[in-house]
């Protein structure tokens, strides 16, 4: 909601998308099976996932033997953390990093459910976190609704 109300135009671009479908659909209230018609609003959800993910490292693995990643030895028993944050921010991966920018989203099928390892903000593989299919739901549903039902800006037309 931060990033939403820090850009306004933004923020409107994803009212408007939430208002069609409801207008178009003669609902009130968005479901978990209205999100497959939200583009906008889930690159929303994605770009916040890569600017800040709810945990900035996953969870720690051990290395199972001694092992070269891209000519850096990684020895036995050594605790290896995940920092995804930092793989938001890579510059090597995504442009102008520190900016919101879900529209980077629209274009491309980069999704954060462990298949496209560049934002991998609930982990992949065995370890990934069990809660992402209800975080996923429930984050539509509620950014969707509460831009839907209310009008958001900062106090006093202060300025982002």
């Amino acid at each position: 909601m931060a990033e939403l109300i820090h850009n306004p135009e933004k923020l409107e671009t994803t009212r408007l998308e939430v208002s069609k479908l409801m207008e178009n659909n003669n609902k009130n209230i968005i479901q978990d099976y209205d999100i497959s018609q939200l583009p906008y609003l889930q690159a929303v959800i994605k770009e916040t996932l890569r600017l800040h993910p709810s945990a900035p490292f996953l969870v720690p693995h051990q290395a199972i033997r001694d092992v070269e990643v891209q000519g850096f030895m990684v020895p036995k028993d050594a605790q290896i953390l995940c920092n995804v944050w930092a793989m938001g921010q890579d510059p090597k991966v995504w442009s102008h990093t520190e900016m919101f920018m879900p529209e980077r989203f629209l274009e491309v099928k980069i999704d954060y459910k462990g298949k496209y390892f560049e934002l991998i903000p609930f982990g992949t593989g065995r370890r990934m976190c069990p809660g992402m299919n209800i975080a996923q739901r429930m984050l539509h549903v509620t950014l969707g609704s509460l831009i839907q039902k209310f009008d958001w800006k900062l106090e006093g037309n202060m300025r982002a």
